[in-house]
C-alpha cells in the first residue's frame, strides 16, 4: 500500500466516521426541535430551548468542519473549509441575536445560511470527487441545502412558518450524511478487493 493509498483510505474511514456522527448529532437534534418547538410560528419568539438548539445548530457545523480539516490534514490551505467556518461563526453570532426577536428572523438567518453552505458543501465534494469518490450524496445535500435555504430565507416573513421546516432540514442532510458514510464503505471494500 502507497503513502497516497494509505492516506486516501485514512480520509475515507475518517469521513465515514465523521458522516456518522453528523448524523447522530442530526437526528437527536431533530428530536428536540420536534418536542420542544413543533407548535411556534413565525411571529412567536423562540423559547429558550428552541433559541439554544438554533444557536448550536451553525456552531455544530463550524466543530465538524473543524474535525474534518484535522482528519484530512489540510489545515491552513483549506480556503473552502476556513470559509465554511467563518460563515457557521458568522451564523453563530447572527442567531444569537436572532433568537431575542421572532421564530421568523431566525428563519432568516438560518436560511441564509444554509444556502450559502449548502454552495460551499457542492464545491468541497466536486473538489473531493476525484481524490475520496463516492461525493454524489454530499454533491445532492449541497444542492438541496442551496434549495432549502432559499426556501427557508422566503418563507421566514410568512406568519405560518415554523421550526419543523429546520427540523426536516436537518432530517434530510441526516438522511444524505448516511448516504455518503455508506456510499464510502461500499467504496472502500471494492478497493480492498
Amino acid at each position: 500500500m502507497t503513502s497516497s493509498t494509505t492516506t486516501t483510505t485514512t480520509t475515507t474511514s475518517g469521513l465515514r466516521s465523521l458522516y456518522l456522527i453528523r448524523v447522530a448529532f442530526s437526528l437527536i437534534w431533530v428530536a428536540l426541535v420536534v418536542t420542544t418547538s413543533a407548535s411556534l410560528v413565525s411571529t412567536d419568539r423562540p423559547t429558550v430551548i428552541a433559541a439554544v438548539l438554533l444557536v448550536i445548530y451553525p456552531l455544530w457545523d463550524v466543530i465538524a468542519t473543524l474535525l474534518e480539516r484535522r482528519m484530512a490534514g489540510t489545515g491552513s490551505t483549506d480556503r473552502v473549509g476556513t470559509t465554511n467556518m467563518a460563515l457557521g461563526l458568522a451564523t453563530t453570532a447572527g442567531m444569537i441575536i436572532a433568537v431575542f426577536s421572532t421564530i421568523g428572523t431566525a428563519l432568516l438567518v438560518f436560511g441564509i445560511w444554509a444556502l450559502l453552505s449548502g454552495a460551499l458543501q457542492l464545491v468541497v465534494a466536486i473538489r473531493r470527487r476525484r481524490t475520496v469518490g463516492s461525493q454524489w450524496p454530499m454533491v445532492i445535500s449541497g444542492g438541496l441545502s442551496v434549495l432549502a435555504g432559499a426556501s427557508f430565507a422566503a418563507m421566514s416573513a410568512s406568519a405560518t412558518s415554523s421550526l419543523s421546516t429546520v427540523a426536516g432540514y436537518s432530517a434530510f442532510g441526516a438522511f444524505w450524511f448516511l448516504v455518503s458514510a455508506i456510499a464510502l464503505s461500499i467504496r472502500s471494500r471494492r478497493e480492498k478487493r
